[in-house]
C-alpha cells in the first residue's frame, strides 16, 4: 500500500506548479534531435537543441559508433578501475587533453558527473569555494557534496569575488579555496570574466575551476572559453561536456597530469559507474578529430546565431545581453513565457519556455539555441513566426 502522506504531496504541489505556469511538459521526438524534429507527426524548427554544431546527428559520428560497436561490443562491461578501461578510452582522453592544452584528461558518464565528481575529490570540509551565483545547477550540488564552504559572489562582479577572497584568505579558517564559475552561463549566453578571474586566483592563491559545457566546441575556434582567452596553461581544472557541441554524451576533466591521476583513484562516479559505451567512446574520438581538423561548423554555427541575433533584436525582442549563439527572449512572466512558447510550437517553431527554478522569478524567456546545422531558410520560418505570435500576443509592436 502506498504513502497516503506522499500521494497527497505530490498531487497538491504538481497542481500548485501547473498553476503557476511552473510545470514543465516532456515532449518525446519521432525523429533525430536535428534542425528539424518531429513531435505528435508535426515537423517543427528546432531551437532547443545544445547540438551546437550539428555532430548528434552527423554521418561520421553514425559510422564511428557502429564501429566502436563491432569491435568491442554495447557495453564496456565495468567501471573503469576493474576491467572497464577500454583501449578507445585511453585514445579519447588523450584527444581531449590535446583538443585543450592540458598535459591529461579524465572521461566520465556526464558533464552532471563531472561536477560532482571533481569538486568533492579536492575540495572538503576544512576548504572554501567562491562560486559564481549563476553557476549550473550541476556545480551548486558538486561543491554541496564536497562538504566546504560555499561562498556565492555576485554574477560576474570581479570587485565582490576579490573582497569575498580576500576576506576569506585573511580569515585563515580555510586548507584551500576554489573559485568556480561556468565558462558560458547556459541561460542568458554571457562569458565568464576569465582574465581578471585568474588575477584574483593568482593574487590570493585559489584554485581555479571552469565548467565549459557551453564554451566547448563554440568558443576559441571550438577549443572553448579558456583558449578563448589564451589561459590554457593557468586553469588549474576544465570541466567540458561531450554531449552539446561534440553530439554524443559523456564529460570530461582536463588539467595537469597529477590532477587527472588523483581523479581517477578518489572521483567516485569513475571509480563506482560503469565506463562510458565504445560506440559513444567512439563517436566521440571522431567528433574531436573533426574540430581539431577543421573550424567550418564552428564559423557556420557563429553565422547562424548572429543571424538570429539580428533578426530577433530587428522584431522588437528583449533577448538580453548573450555574448555566445544561446539567444533568450526574455518574456518575464511565467504563465506568459509558457504560452508564448506553446503559441510557437503551434505555428511550427520548437523553442522551449525557461522558468523558475532554472532561473529567478519573473525572468522567464524562450531560450533560442541555433546550431551549424540550420539553413537560413529554417531561420526565415522561425523569424516569420515570432514576429505573428509575437504581435498576436502584445509582446512585441
Amino acid at each position: 500500500m502506498s504513502s497516503k502522506i506522499l500521494d497527497v504531496f505530490l498531487k497538491e504541489n504538481l497542481e500548485d506548479l501547473k498553476q503557476k505556469g511552473l510545470y514543465n511538459t516532456i515532449d518525446p521526438l519521432e525523429s533525430p534531435n536535428g534542425p528539424i524534429i518531429t513531435i505528435n507527426g508535426r515537423n517543427l524548427v528546432n531551437l532547443s537543441s545544445n547540438n551546437y554544431l550539428g555532430l548528434a546527428t552527423d554521418e561520421r559520428l553514425k559510422e564511428a559508433a557502429i564501429a566502436g560497436v563491432k569491435k568491442y561490443g554495447t557495453g564496456a562491461g565495468a567501471v573503469r578501475t576493474i576491467n572497464g578501461t577500454l583501449k578507445i578510452h585511453l585514445e579519447l582522453e588523450e584527444k581531449l587533453a590535446a583538443f585543450k592544452k592540458t598535459e591529461a584528461a579524465i572521461a566520465y558518464q556526464s558533464g552532471f558527473n563531472c561536477n560532482m565528481a571533481a569538486i568533492s575529490a579536492v575540495m572538503d570540509k576544512n576548504d572554501a569555494i567562491l562560486s559564481d551565483e549563476l553557476n549550473h545547477a550541476s556545480i551548486i550540488d558538486g561543491c554541496r557534496l564536497s562538504r566546504s564552504k560555499i561562498i556565492r559572489f555576485n554574477h560576474s562582479d570581479m570587485e565582490d569575488l576579490r573582497a569575498r577572497a580576500k576576506e576569506a584568505k585573511e580569515s585563515g579558517q580555510f586548507n584551500k579555496i576554489m573559485v568556480i564559475t561556468d565558462g558560458v552561463f547556459s541561460m542568458d549566453g554571457d562569458i565568464a570574466k576569465l582574465p581578471e578571474i585568474v588575477e584574483i586566483a593568482e593574487e590570493f592563491d585559489l584554485i581555479t575551476y571552469v565548467d565549459d559545457a557551453h564554451g566547448s566546441g563554440v568558443l576559441g575556434d571550438g577549443a572553448g572559453t579558456v583558449k578563448h582567452f589564451g589561459l590554457s596553461d593557468r586553469i588549474d581544472f576544465q570541466i567540458g561536456t561531450l554531449s552539446k557541441a561534440i553530439g554524443v554524451v559523456g564529460g570530461y576533466v582536463a588539467g595537469k597530469q597529477s590532477l587527472i591521476d588523483w581523479l581517477k583513484v578518489r572521483s567516485r562516479p569513475f571509480l563506482f559507474s560503469t565506463s562510458l559505451t565504445p560506440a559513444d567512446v567512439a563517436a566521440c574520438i571522431k567528433a574531436i578529430e573533426i574540430l581539431t581538423e577543421s573550424t567550418e561548423l564552428n564559423k557556420k554555427l557563429w553565422e547562424n546565431a548572429d543571424y538570429l541575433k539580428v533578426g530577433l533584436k530587428k522584431l522588437g525582442f528583449n533577448i538580453g545581453h548573450s555574448e555566445t549563439p544561446i539567444t533568450p527572449c526574455i518574456i518575464g512572466d511565467e504563465v506568459k513565457t509558457q504560452e508564448f512558447s506553446k503559441r510557437l510550437n503551434d505555428e511550427g517553431v520548437y523553442a522551449k519556455s525557461i522558468v523558475f527554478p532554472t532561473v529567478p522569478k519573473g525572468t522567464g524567456r524562450v531560450r533560442n539555441m541555433p546550431s551549424a546545422a540550420h539553413t537560413t531558410e529554417m531561420l526565415d520560418r522561425a523569424l516569420a513566426v515570432y514576429e505573428k505570435v509575437g504581435k498576436e500576443m502584445g509582446l512585441i509592436g
